[in-house]
């Protein structure tokens, strides 16, 4: 098992598929861990790309008990795990939260960072200002955190069955709660964040190709914002999962494998 060190001897897990100095970096979602892109990996790695996932603070077999659960922490994990492995040109992937995670990584990367991937991202806003209509609002945000901590397992597990639109087995549902609950109750500390977060300036300064991946019926993440990140970036493309809630890569898998092994092609 790998491991980056961290401040106050903490350590990162990570996995590392393949080999070369150019690796797609895959960065889950609040409360999820790596193994959430096992329907990911295999293919990426087949078509003959290095990839690079990792749990993030508090998740997965990364320490628990972190100090410092920032949004901007765990991109400078990212931005560290690619020091460690000498990478010199990396795609990140941001799922959910994870696409916030990206933007402030890719800022810290810089050309190191050729392109961008979002899949159902919370960003680059997550609730609704009054310059910007899209995302959930403030007291949706309060109930979720007040759910979190009145009770945490029963509202994990109406998460698990709410984050899918597509119909999945309880199979599916039952290991998505067990990665939640695998997860410190110290992460809802990253979720909180999304209540100030604002990245439209630092998504603008990003010239570089991206892609969105809405799903149509995203309960967790307006679509609409997935959407709008052609609106801060003109070399975008969006990637619609009619089917689909906040996992397509589950739920519609084979669309969001070929799609993104087609966007990876054209940027390497």
């Amino acid at each position: 098992m790998a491991y980056l060190k961290r401040e106050n001897g903490k350590h990162i897990y990570y996995e590392d598929n393949g080999h070369g100095h150019t690796a797609i970096i895959l960065i889950h979602a609040w409360g999820m861990n790596l193994r959430a892109w096992d329907g990911t990996i295999p293919h990426l790695v087949e078509a003959g790309y290095r990839v690079v996932t990792l749990d993030h603070r508090g998740c997965g077999f990364s320490d628990k008990d972190f100090d410092d659960m920032s949004i901007n922490a765990i991109a400078n994990d990212v931005a560290a795990l690619v020091a460690e492995l000498d990478l010199k040109k990396v795609i990140l992937n941001g799922w959910s939260i994870g696409g916030a995670v990206a933007i402030d990584a890719a800022t810290l990367l810089k050309e190191t960072c050729c392109s961008l991937v979002f899949t159902c991202p919370a960003a680059p806003v997550y609730l609704q200002k009054d310059d910007f209509p899209h995302g959930g609002t403030e007291e949706l945000l309060s109930g979720t955190l007040a759910g979190l901590k009145a009770d945490r397992a029963n509202f994990l597990k109406d998460l698990s069955r709410g984050i899918y639109a597509a119909e999945v087995s309880e199979n599916v549902i039952d290991w998505t709660w067990s990665i939640f609950m695998a997860a410190s109750p110290m992460t809802a500390n990253t979720l909180a964040e999304l209540g100030l977060l604002d990245q439209r300036e630092q998504l603008s300064a990003l010239n570089i190709p991206m892609i969105s991946f809405v799903g149509k019926n995203d309960a967790l993440a307006d679509p609409e914002v997935g959407r709008s990140i052609a609106n801060f970036n003109a070399d975008t493309q969006i990637v619609e999962f009619e089917n689909s809630g906040h996992v397509p890569l589950i739920e519609e898998s084979e669309k969001y494998n070929q799609e993104l092994l087609k966007f990876i092609a054209a940027q390497l």
